[in-house]
């Protein structure tokens, strides 16, 4: 087992379904990517910090960055997403909108590889 799968087995229900959906896309996506714990949250890293997971109360929060929220932002705001400079709040109780986390997940790759 490794650091994410410890994170991850304190977690139950929809924080889980909703964590597992999330590490699965960001592995997809960004398979150059390792994982590991950064503040205390499961984190990819690729050419430093990537994108971060972690749960919240009512909600499982993605961090990926400033740029990363500006990218998404107007389709934030359009979904009724909560949102701050660097971190996005996925509701439990719905689903992941999982066309949004691609683009975003693939944009923090292009701004990671990048920096190369």
């Amino acid at each position: 087992m490794t650091v994410i799968d410890d994170y991850l087995a304190e977690h139950s229900g929809p924080h889980r379904e909703h964590l597992d959906a999330l590490r699965s896309l960001i592995s997809r996506l960004a398979p150059a990517a390792t994982e590991a714990l950064a503040w205390g949250m499961p984190t990819g890293k690729l050419n430093g910090n990537l994108i971060h997971i972690a749960a919240g109360k009512h909600h499982v929060g993605i961090y990926p960055g400033g740029a990363g929220v500006e990218f998404v932002r107007e389709e934030l705001d359009e979904l009724g997403l909560k949102h701050s400079k660097g971190a996005i709040q996925l509701p439990v109780d719905q689903p992941i909108p999982t066309a949004l986390v691609e683009r975003l997940v693939q944009f923090r790759v292009a701004q990671q590889e990048a920096k190369g």
